[in-house]
């Protein structure tokens, strides 16, 4: 204390934030206090008993500063926003920054739109959410514009009434056209107040109404249109069912709860909208250790609730956390109305409370047994292979293949895993430069002895700029190199290491006459291997995928060729327009079955070269 002893007698007896620092000056801990100089002074006093994991920051603390504020509640939005921008050390820290869906739909436009928005601003659009999954939003969007046939386009309406033809969702019936004036403003949005309704809850009436036009379209033998309906009234009555009454007062609520062990707590929470359980999350909380679970779920509330948009209406916590009326006036101020937090104790609210607590014990250990699980098939399994080889380890293996037809566009592929795991990054494809014709090992020799070269260039490079940092992943050699095939591959991967004076075990992917790893050739040996073991089944994946990627690089460039070598048979299509086809279709195919107008939705096709490109293909029908 006594190197601080100046510094304390400075501190105002005023609200503020204080930072801790180490003789880096890297934030160590944000806290506010009511009172300043009795709050950082208190840290430097002897034997408090302030736990271990902050008496260690205070060993390691060289420096604090503070920022005075007119309020306590000022210090506490101070507090959150510091702690997120900087995520010091030794705060309890909110591990996942999400953000939450919403179904926005756009009523300060003419004709609306029901969009899918990450944020909720304040607009003339409404806001329903927020929802827990962005998958169950976007499949929500797509029901409702089947429903009531919304548009989904930019288009400025009504000023754009008429200056285009309709789109493709109006020929399949997933949109009334109101850039052709089809319908009034007023007949549009009374579609509108029907999604509206679809999303407030009321199913009942869309419900009657699609079973009626089923039931019409089937009575006129209309039975595509019949089947349309049918599908439209099932998927409703799903997300009716979905919807699970969890409180009578129809209130907006967070249910809050956490499990913790040693050194992880998770926090589960329940969102309640219009007394509805719409979903839940759960939320990893790190630095807690020695932390007492109301201190926690304090930390919780203030960082989350700093973050999120939605403010509900009531909290309903699993424990009694410090400064609930602060942090009730701080709720109802980002809310604009009051917010209530409570802590039940009887009763089917608490539990609720208690069903989130359990939710967020199976949560931790689902996590470890999956965990544990993930690191048996990566970790273990490269333990295993080494193991098997004899080598010391095999934490970065490289494999290679290559791939053509009849010699025809020959590439090679690299694929790395570090770990047990693909490392995408890492990734290389190779085309053939040197070799025409099928030459597997010829192409195979081509592709190890640019890949090794590339690799001591760019780590000669380094060391003349005297570099420490990787310059690219080629400068990092593998532990293990692995062949797709027997001992033809791995005999020409030791030659060309040996040719360039590497030294890296190679291992060949044996596989049988039905085109299975069997098992490893390595050291003039085939080598036998469980089948049921992880490191089998880690040599399959890799195998598979070095034999995927190398595929998947031919196939896209024998397409490119077929398309480029068509498109240059029409009339007025030229290098750009002919660049533009072959970004927005995969195939010739594709190409050849669409129709005028998905041709014309590229911006570099206007209708009369789209008009063309149709005409090429279709001249003879």
């Amino acid at each position: 204390m006594l190197q601080f002893e100046e510094e304390l007698k400075k501190l105002p007896n005023k609200p503020g934030v204080y930072l801790m620092r180490d003789a880096q000056d890297t934030i160590l801990y944000v806290g506010k206090a009511v009172n300043l100089h009795n709050r950082v002074r208190s840290y430097f006093r002897e034997n408090i008993g302030r736990g271990p994991a902050i008496d260690k920051m205070v060993g390691l603390v060289a420096r604090f500063e503070y920022i005075v504020t007119d309020s306590e509640l000022e210090a506490l939005v101070l507090e959150n926003n510091l702690i997120k921008e900087h995520s010091p050390k030794y705060n309890t820290l909110l591990k996942d920054d999400k953000t939450y869906p919403y179904i926005k739909v756009t009523l300060g436009e003419d004709y609306p739109r029901i969009l899918f928005s990450r944020q909720m601003k304040k607009d003339k659009s409404r806001y329903f959410g927020p929802y827990s999954s962005a998958g169950a939003v976007k499949d929500t969007i797509e029901l409702l514009n089947k429903l009531f046939q919304l548009r989904t386009c930019n288009r400025s309406l009504p000023r754009d009434i008429g200056l285009e033809r309709p789109c493709l969702n109006y020929h399949i019936k997933q949109c009334l056209a109101p850039c052709q004036g089809y319908l009034s403003k007023e007949q549009y949005r009374e579609q509108v107040a029907g999604a509206l309704e679809f999303l407030n809850g009321s199913y009942d009436k869309i419900l009657k109404d699609l079973e009626q036009k089923m039931l019409h379209a089937s009575e006129n033998l209309e039975f595509e249109e019949a089947a349309r309906y049918r599908d439209l009234y099932n998927s409703v009555k799903q997300v009716s069912q979905k919807q699970k009454i969890t409180d009578s007062d129809g209130e907006d609520k967070d249910v809050i709860a956490l499990y913790q062990d040693e050194s992880e707590a998770v926090v589960q929470v329940f969102f309640v909208r219009g007394g509805k359980l719409i979903g839940r999350e759960h939320y990893y909380m790190t630095n807690v250790s020695g932390k007492k679970k109301p201190e926690i779920l304090g930390d919780f509330v203030k960082q989350f609730y700093a973050g999120t948009p939605f403010i509900p209406r009531e909290l309903m916590l699993q424990y009694e956390i410090d400064e609930i009326p602060l942090i009730e006036k701080w709720l109802s101020g980002r809310r604009g109305a009051r917010t209530y937090i409570k802590v039940p104790k009887i009763g089917y609210k608490e539990k609720l409370v208690e069903l989130a607590a359990q939710n967020a014990k199976l949560v931790l250990s689902q996590d470890r047994e999956k965990l544990k699980r993930e690191e048996g098939r990566t970790i273990g399994a490269v333990k295993e292979i080494a193991s098997l080889l004899g080598i010391e380890k095999a934490d970065r293996m490289e494999a290679f293949d290559i791939s053509n037809i009849s010699g025809f566009a020959n590439v090679g592929s690299m694929v790395v895993y570090e770990k047990g795991k693909p490392k995408r990054s890492d990734y290389r494809k190779f085309k053939i430069r040197t070799v025409s014709g099928p030459d597997d090992y010829a192409c195979m020799r081509e592709v190890l002895t640019r890949r090794f070269l590339h690799g001591m260039e760019e780590s000669r490079e380094l060391e003349e700029k005297e570099l420490e940092q990787e310059y690219g992943s080629f400068t990092r050699f593998p532990d293990l190199l692995l062949m797709d095939g027997g001992r033809g591959q791995v005999n020409i991967a030791l030659a060309v290491l040996s040719e360039l004076g590497i030294d890296i075990p190679v291992c060949g992917m044996v596989k049988d006459d039905n085109h299975r790893t069997r098992g490893l050739y390595y050291n003039n040996v085939e080598l036998p291997i469980d089948t049921h073991s992880e490191g089998f089944k880690l040599i399959t994946r890799i195998q598979d995928e070095a034999h995927r990627f190398a595929i998947e690089y031919h196939r896209s460039l024998r397409s490119k060729s077929q398309v480029q070598s068509s498109l240059d048979e029409i009339p007025g299509i030229g290098p750009a327009r002919r660049k533009a086809l072959m970004r927005a279709f995969r195939s010739i195919e594709e190409i050849r079955d669409a129709s005028v107008e998905r041709l014309a939705q590229l911006p570099e096709i206007p209708v009369h070269a789209a008009e063309q490109i149709y005409g090429f293909f279709h001249q003879e029908e």
